[in-house]
């Protein structure tokens, strides 16, 4: 299968701002990623990556995320390049 790359906004919420979830994905999915842009408080954390790996994968990683109650939007546009 070939390898693609896809960039998300991901919106932590307090209950889930202090969890290491982007390790545990990247464990769970065997992903790659690259952090573009991050604003993380205590209270919310708002995290732009860059995932590469097949198709369904990261597809089932955004449904893993998403359970775990994090917000995933694709971004749409370059933004994140500036």
């Amino acid at each position: 299968m070939a390898i693609e790359t896809q960039r998300y906004w991901l919106t932590y919420n307090p209950s889930n701002v202090q969890k290491p979830l982007l390790c545990t994905l990247a464990r769970k999915f065997d992903l790659v990623f690259s952090l573009r842009n991050a604003s993380v408080t205590k209270d919310v954390g708002i995290v732009a990556l860059e995932f590469e790996g097949e198709r369904e994968v990261l597809k089932s990683a955004v449904v893993w995320l998403e359970a775990e109650g994090v917000q995933v939007e694709p971004v749409e546009l370059n933004t994140i390049e500036g």
